[in-house]
C-alpha cells in the first residue's frame, strides 16, 4: 500500500506520518467510540490518570494530566474493526518488512486541552522486549495536533542506536539533559494521520 518513500523514510529515520488511512466517516464512528469508552471508564471510576512519573516534571513545573485507558477493542466495536482494517494493517506491515504484524496491546490517550500531559522522551523496549526489536508504535490522529498542542516528537534515527541508557530505571525514560523534549523534531499531524514509529 505504501510507496517507497514512506517505507523507506521509516526505516531510515524510524518513524512515518501517513494520510488516508481511515475514511472521514471511519474516523467519526472512531472519535465517538473513543468519547464513548472514556465517559464509560470514568462513570465506573476507574483509574485512568497516567501522568508520567519522575523528576523530568520538574522541568515543566506545572500540573499536567492525561487520561488513558487499554484495550480499546475490548470496549467498542469500531476500534476492534480499526484493529484489523486493511489499509492500516498493510501499512504496518509494510513498514516493518512482511505480512506477519501482530498485535500487543491498545491504548487510548486524551490531553486536556488546558493541561495535556508531556511524555519524557524513551523508548518503548524496556516495556515490550522482543526478539528481533521489530515492536512498533502506531498512533492514530483523532483530532490535529502541532507542535504547540504538544504533538509527538522524535529523535530522528535515534532507534539505529539501540537501547539507550535510563535516567530513571523505574520510570524507563531517557536523560533529559541529552534527549531533551525541546531538542527533538515534532511530528505535526492531521486527524486521520497514522504515525508509526520504531519503539
Amino acid at each position: 500500500m505504501l510507496s517507497a518513500a514512506p517505507i523507506e523514510q521509516y526505516r531510515a529515520q524510524g518513524y512515518v506520518l501517513v494520510a488516508g488511512i481511515f475514511t472521514p466517516a471511519e474516523l467519526d464512528g472512531m472519535e465517538r467510540g473513543f468519547d464513548g469508552i472514556i465517559a464509560r471508564r470514568l462513570a465506573a471510576k476507574a483509574q485512568l490518570e497516567a501522568t508520567w512519573a519522575g523528576a523530568w516534571r520538574k522541568d515543566f513545573n506545572v500540573p499536567m494530566q492525561l487520561i488513558h485507558t487499554h484495550d480499546l477493542q475490548a470496549y467498542d466495536a469500531l476500534w476492534a474493526k480499526a484493529l484489523v482494517h486493511d489499509r492500516f494493517t498493510e501499512a504496518l506491515a509494510d513498514c516493518l518488512g512482511g505480512p506477519n504484524v501482530q498485535l500487543h496491546h491498545t491504548k487510548a490517550f486524551q490531553k486536556p486541552p488546558e493541561n495535556g500531559a508531556a511524555f519524557p522522551m524513551h523508548q518503548d523496549a524496556p516495556y515490550f522486549p522482543h526478539a528481533r526489536h521489530s515492536m512498533m508504535a502506531a498512533v492514530i490522529h483523532l483530532t490535529d495536533a502541532d507542535a504547540e498542542m504538544g504533538c509527538l516528537c522524535v529523535y530522528p534515527g535515534s532507534h539505529k542506536l539501540g537501547l539507550l541508557p535510563e535516567a530513571d530505571g523505574q520510570a524507563h525514560y531517557l536523560d533529559t539533559a541529552r534527549w531533551s523534549i525541546a531538542g527533538a523534531t515534532p511530528c505535526p499531524a492531521r486527524r486521520g494521520m497514522c504515525c508509526s514509529s520504531t519503539t
